[in-house]
């Protein structure tokens, strides 16, 4: 029987190598050596029965017991830091913290609007927004560091210790600047791509998988200039001062679209359509004010798809 010899330093240890795949790394951002480290996870392994890391080449890997333990160690911290957070807020006045990890393809179109309703229910709270990668979001989602993930649905082997609700559904568009020069042109687009820089989703992002296969699907392996980005920012700026071709989920350049500064190439992309929604673990209760907030999602979502 396990006892109560795993305290809080095993538990955030562990957490930190899990998110790091390193004990340098973890040792570093936990400001501890790294022989501490290994002797922290040692402990833990030793009070668990099982190895919950395993080498891996020259780094190592969580096992499958580790896996297991990661689901239960990362809600027992956050349920932690919901209460040290509740008694903090409670002493000092101040409302509940809300972390949000926003995809690109939400960020531009639905949360500033959602955010603005949420304002108008005054409930100070204090808002936190960050944006990447699915993986990477998924997986702050998952140890703590995030109590919402707003985008498009994950493949199935991801959603473990999920919960997902559908809002809407998007697709997959080809984006150029006003005065492309594919707009215009007579001839298959997929056979003159070769000739401009096309913008790609990064591999670890979500859509990347569902660009591949369209591409291949309609005769393109691999653009041979090609740009890897998740940065909607430099998308926007690059297309509009070349002669780029921008794959991108549909929402990041809605507005962009619609007020002309980019356009859209005629190509059929249904078949990259797919669900955005609220992703949360499936075993964290939700505060009163992000479930305020879950709902100005929907309601700026559903504004969103109709426009």
């Amino acid at each position: 029987m396990i006892d109560s010899r795993i305290k809080f330093r095993h538990l955030q240890t562990f957490l930190e190598v899990a998110r790091q795949k390193s004990v340098m790394k973890a040792a570093a951002i936990l400001h501890i050596s790294q022989p501490a480290v290994t002797k922290t996870i040692r402990e833990m392994e030793s009070e668990l029965g099982v190895a919950v890391f395993e080498r891996d080449g020259r780094g190592i890997r969580i096992t499958r017991y580790g896996e297991v333990f990661l689901r239960h160690a990362g809600a027992a911290i956050t349920a932690l830091r919901q209460g040290i957070d509740s008694v903090s807020n409670e002493r000092s006045g101040e409302g509940v913290h809300i972390r949000i990890g926003a995809l690109p393809t939400v960020s531009t179109r639905v949360m500033p609007h959602a955010i603005s309703l949420f304002l108008q229910e005054e409930t100070q709270s204090r808002i936190k927004i960050v944006t990447g990668e699915n993986a990477v979001l998924l997986e702050q989602l998952r140890l703590g560091d995030l109590d919402l993930v707003v985008g498009r649905l994950a493949a199935p082997e991801k959603m473990t210790g999920f919960s997902f609700e559908h809002l809407y559904s998007e697709q997959v568009v080809f984006a150029v600047s006003a005065s492309h020069p594919l707009l215009n042109s007579q001839e298959d687009i997929f056979s003159l791509l070769a000739e401009f820089p096309v913008l790609m989703p990064t591999k670890a992002s979500i859509i990347r998988p569902f660009v591949d296969r369209f591409l291949i699907a309609n005769g393109v392996a691999t653009p041979p200039i090609q740009i890897e980005t998740v940065s909607d920012a430099f998308g926007r700026a690059f297309v509009r001062s070349s002669n780029a071709v921008w794959i991108i989920s549909s929402g990041v350049v809605a507005d962009d679209v619609d007020d002309g500064s980019l356009a859209l190439l005629p190509i059929d992309t249904s078949e990259t359509r797919g669900p955005v929604g609220l992703t949360m673990r499936a075993d964290i209760t939700p505060s009163l004010p992000l479930m305020i907030l879950m709902q100005t999602i929907r309601e700026a979502a559903i504004e969103a798809s109709t426009t």
